[in-house]
């Protein structure tokens, strides 16, 4: 067994593993790591975990030391700079006329890069940018594009629930969430009531998706036909969370509300989205 910590790099990431070595570290500590990027400093998310060496498909660096006074100083100044170079590349996008939405800017710990995160609508050829870029910094510059999810996540704001942003507040990584979850749950496939601020699928509807397919495992389906006290009959209207049906007698065409457990299956419905419907909406799933 391999003892490891939880590192992340930002408030709300992906957590790296790393081997403590001789020191003894709490949660909230702040260590100096080497990664892909370069020396950076993190913060322990996890402290004291045990896990099979095996599970690692590569080995688990060493942190190369715990974070002292003259490191949380360079940090100070490299969020300063930080500040400096987004304002300057965001008049270097202007003179050179891209069409591009600078979003934030990372300097690593070391200095030996700035990373600057930006949206756009197409593919934008910043080559000439990143050689004025690095004129004026003399450094390594990185340009990176990103998706409508990751600005959300990295400017925050509120959902229409009145709460933080669930991936600026929590979620370390993104979760797929399908078009096909709103319909198992009964949702309204109106982009305006399914999808979040960033314009694609909310989040939270993951959070309940595993609940609802539990529900339909032994919930008839719009469309089943049942067998009911007053005869054969098609559901019409399914409430999965209180377990009532609403039913249409087939020989008399009354409609009844019956609780799941006081029918009989006689062939059962699939959920399917129209195809139309798909196309539509299909933007709402991307990232």
């Amino acid at each position: 067994m391999l003892k490891i910590i939880g590192v992340r790099f930002k408030s709300v990431g992906k957590i790296y593993y790393f081997d403590p070595d001789k020191y003894e570290l709490g949660e909230g500590d702040k260590v100096i790591v080497e990664t892909a990027r370069g020396v950076e400093c993190g913060e322990v998310v996890i402290v004291d975990r045990e896990i099979d060496e095996e599970k690692f498909s590569s080995p688990i660096k060493k942190i190369i030391r715990p974070a002292n006074a003259e490191d949380m100083k360079q940090i100070e100044k490299n969020h300063e700079k930080e500040k400096e170079a987004l304002a300057i590349c965001e008049q270097k996008v202007r003179d050179h006329k891209l069409n591009m939405n600078l979003i934030d800017c990372e300097c690593t710990f070391d200095n030996n890069k700035l990373l600057f995160y930006f949206t756009a609508e197409n593919r934008v050829d910043f080559r000439e940018l990143v050689k004025d870029l690095a004129s004026v910094f003399r450094t390594r510059i990185e340009l990176r594009q990103i998706g409508v999810r990751d600005e959300a996540k990295m400017l925050g704001g509120l959902g229409i629930c009145g709460q933080p942003f669930c991936c600026s507040r929590f979620l370390g990584e993104f979760q797929p969430v399908s078009i096909k979850m709103a319909k198992e749950q009964g949702l309204s496939l109106n982009p305006t009531k399914i999808s979040g601020t960033c314009g694609r699928l909310m989040c939270c509807l993951k959070y309940e998706q595993d609940a609802y397919e539990d529900l339909l495992k032994n919930t008839p389906k719009v469309g089943a036909i049942v067998k009911t006290m007053e005869g054969r009959g098609v559901v019409e209207e399914v409430n999965l969370l209180t377990g009532k049906l609403r039913i249409k007698i087939e020989k008399t065409e009354n409609v009844i509300s019956v609780k799941k457990d006081e029918v009989e299956v006689i062939r059962d419905a699939v959920i399917r989205v129209d195809k139309n419907e798909m196309k539509a909406l299909k933007k709402l799933e991307d990232k």
